[in-house]
């Protein structure tokens, strides 16, 4: 297939001669030392640049590009509407629209997707997609493939490069990646979707399946401590913001890649599922283990339906047991999973509300629908592998035939392959509608929906946004009763008047606008 790429770009451009260096119209060079071989946009600003040689910049009037002091660009190409600016260094790059480098960051042999943001630091031999924070010194020493919306905080190291003989390592994490401050990790290592690494120098590699988790090298218990749903339960305001912030600085105006920036998508809901088996067998293996019975020989579905009758019980019933997640570490200590009774809950909340939410999408669409036409045209197989190209989730046999097709010769051109990503995304819809709907039923226990069951379904769809309403406001609300915030403070009334207060929070007043419209869609729907 790389082989046929290479043909398709070669066939795209007339390779037998050079071309001269072109500046657009409007365009604005000055101050600079050296520009060679440079392909630079309409509208853009160029000031004070060090070196650009073999470059395409792209800009157009209503996105322009700007490049400023003391950058050094080669061998790349520059997305519509990008900012490098304070001695940037760049070699053999793409940066997508929209991207930032800022304050010295340095960028090799990488790929940087849209709308994100790096400065101070090292990347090296790496691919990030959209929507990627990067803001302080912090570096990769791998090669890594980071899914987007992450945002790496100061120290981090990602991917130690002395513990192999060769630089054949790599760090793949999902989307939403965030390690804490000064993070150091081994690699090679897997990160499901929106998995938080507290600060620690991790000793081992890492497999982190449980989505939406919170990891932490717990040192001084010997162990590796995973809190499954942290974010449901415990950051629900920076969680449900996520999407939102996301979408909003997306300032894009011709959408080339496509995104999904909500964080309950198919992929991740897929994830969900797979975490939610894991954890009822991880603890029907515990009470084995508590009952001096963990020699007994158990497959894996008799252990599945034991922890789920446990964890679907009361808490109590799990409160004692020493739950143990396995092949999560690539050492010899234990790695303990921290409230896997209200993490598998959460994990039920976040099915339930990711099918229900995007099903009245498919009401609000149809609204003369019934139950029995939803069974007729959504009931189906659940497509159960998922995979994000750049931010835009395809399914997994769809991603084959596009190889096939590329392969094949069936798409010729970078254009015709363009076209298939559009038609993929315009069918997503509809997909990701059909995947809420086999994803209720499997929640449901069911192979097919009933009027009963789909007004059940709705009340408890109602509930949980009510509780992310309330979730989000006091989380939020904790950041204004911390005593040690308020210490910087003369009093409270000079608290308000710098930080606001909860009640006033943009978002917090959107979620309850939200909410409100939830609760009447659900009234419409109900049949």
């Amino acid at each position: 297939m790389l082989q046929r790429l290479q043909q398709i770009t070669e066939a795209q451009f007339d390779s037998r001669r050079g071309f001269f260096g072109v500046v657009g119209d409007a365009a604005v060079v000055k101050n600079s030392q050296i520009l060679k071989d440079v392909k630079i946009g309409p509208g853009c600003y160029i000031k004070g640049a060090n070196k650009l040689k073999n470059l395409t910049i792209n800009s157009r009037e209503d996105e322009p590009s700007q490049i400023g002091e003391g950058v050094e660009l080669v061998n790349g190409i520059v997305g519509y509407g990008c900012y490098v600016f304070y001695g940037c260094k760049a070699v053999r790059f793409v940066l997508g629209d929209h991207a930032k480098l800022k304050y010295g960051a340095r960028l090799i042999h990488s790929f940087l997707g849209d709308n994100s943001t790096v400065s101070c630091c090292e990347i090296l031999n790496n691919l990030v997609f959209p929507a990627h924070e990067q803001h302080h010194n912090n570096s990769f020493l791998v090669a890594a493939l980071v899914m987007g919306q992450s945002n790496i905080a100061a120290g981090a190291t990602i991917g130690s490069n002395h513990n192999s003989r060769a630089n054949d390592g790599e760090i793949q994490a999902g989307r939403g990646f965030w390690p804490g401050l000064c993070t150091t990790l081994k690699h090679s290592c897997r990160f499901a979707s929106f998995v938080l690494l507290a600060k620690g120098d991790y000793p081992a590699e890492l497999d982190i399946r449980l989505p939406f988790a919170l990891v932490r090298d717990d040192t001084p218990h010997h162990r590796l401590l995973v809190t499954p749903a942290y974010w449901w339960n415990s950051n629900m305001y920076a969680l449900a913001r996520n999407a939102w912030k996301y979408a909003t600085r997306d300032r894009r105006k011709i959408k080339t890649q496509h995104i999904e920036f909500d964080a309950l998508a198919p992929d991740t809901a897929e994830e969900i599922l797979h975490a939610s088996s894991l954890l009822e067998i991880w603890t029907g293996k515990a009470s084995l283990r508590q009952q001096d019975r963990s020699g007994e020989a158990t497959d894996a579905e008799t252990l599945a339906a034991l922890g789920r009758q446990l964890l679907q019980g009361p808490e109590s019933g799990v409160a004692n047991l020493e739950v143990l997640g396995e092949e999560m570490e690539n050492s010899r200590r234990k790695t303990v999973l921290s409230k896997p009774w209200r993490g598998y809950h959460a994990y039920r909340e976040m099915l339930h509300y990711y099918a229900v939410k995007n099903l009245l999408d498919y009401a609000r669409e149809h609204p003369a629908v019934t139950v029995a036409d939803m069974n007729e045209a959504l009931c189906g197989a659940r497509q159960r592998d998922w995979v994000n190209l750049g931010g835009q989730l395809i399914p997994a046999p769809d991603v084959h035939a596009l190889r096939e097709d590329i392969k094949a010769g069936t798409l010729a051109g970078w254009s015709e392959i363009h076209k298939a990503y559009n038609r993929l995304w315009q069918a997503y819809p509809r997909a990701k509608q059909q995947h809420a709907f086999a994803t209720l039923l499997v929640l449901l226990e069911t192979d097919r929906l009933t009027t009963a069951a789909w007004n059940v379904a709705l009340d408890e769809g109602l509930r949980i946004q009510e509780h992310i309403c309330d979730q989000v406001y006091r989380t939020r609300k904790k950041d204004y009763e911390n005593r040690f915030r308020q210490a910087t403070f003369r009093n409270a009334a000079e608290m308000q008047a710098v930080t606001g207060t909860a009640e006033g929070d943009r978002f917090v007043k959107q979620v309850a606008e939200e909410t409100q419209a939830f609760r009447e869609l659900v009234a419409s729907a109900r049949l």
